[in-house]
């Protein structure tokens, strides 16, 4: 890590977009988590590391779509955004304030969107570290469900903060999104 970057990208604020990329991409983490898990139970996988690997893979690409396509998308939008700027000002605007602004954001946020799938399929992939000692992989994928709901859940509740939302109606309705996806991967064929 270059000196000083920590530094700068805390004082970057962790504005409303990040949290939005952070909780959208962490939202999609965890419900495809929950496929995961059902579908490799359903798919006759007999042992928790065979899911873990699975759900690092998808934790890898998940993520990585999301730094990406956030990057790409941050940085057409803040170019656009700094040109808008040097028209308007008639000055050109590379290296300053404005623009290390703009990098800086375009960072924060492409780190937030990548972080959130990480989140989303890790975290719940924690009852798998222990099917065969503690838990049967039954009882771990009925965990993991139950982890991914209560992540959701979690999603929820944060973004209903600063709002007239209530919380725990907030969290019920993301919440309720992991056991759709559940329910759906036990009646659909295949």
């Amino acid at each position: 890590m270059p000196p000083g970057f920590a530094e700068r990208l805390r004082a970057v604020e962790f504005g409303s977009l990040s949290r939005r990329y952070f909780v959208s991409n962490g939202f999609d983490g965890a419900l495809t988590c929950v496929g995961l898990v059902v579908g490799a139970l359903l798919s006759g996988v007999t042992d928790g590391v065979t899911v873990l690997r699975v759900g690092l893979g998808a934790a890898v690409g998940l993520s990585t779509s999301a730094v990406w396509s956030v990057w790409e998308i941050e940085r057409a939008e803040k170019r656009a955004e700094l040109q808008e700027l040097e028209a308007s000002m008639l000055a050109e605007l590379r290296g300053t304030g404005p623009d290390r602004q703009r990098r800086r954001e375009q960072v924060v946020n492409a780190v937030a969107s990548g972080f959130g799938p990480v989140v989303g399929i890790l975290v719940p992939l924690v009852p798998f570290l222990v099917e065969g000692t503690t838990l049967t992989m039954f009882e771990a994928t009925l965990a993991s469900v139950a982890t991914a709901v209560g992540v959701l859940f979690a999603f929820g509740a944060y973004l209903s903060g600063g709002s007239d939302r209530r919380w725990y109606v907030a969290g019920i309705r993301m919440g309720a999104a992991g056991v759709f996806v559940a329910l759906l991967n036990v009646v659909l064929p295949g």
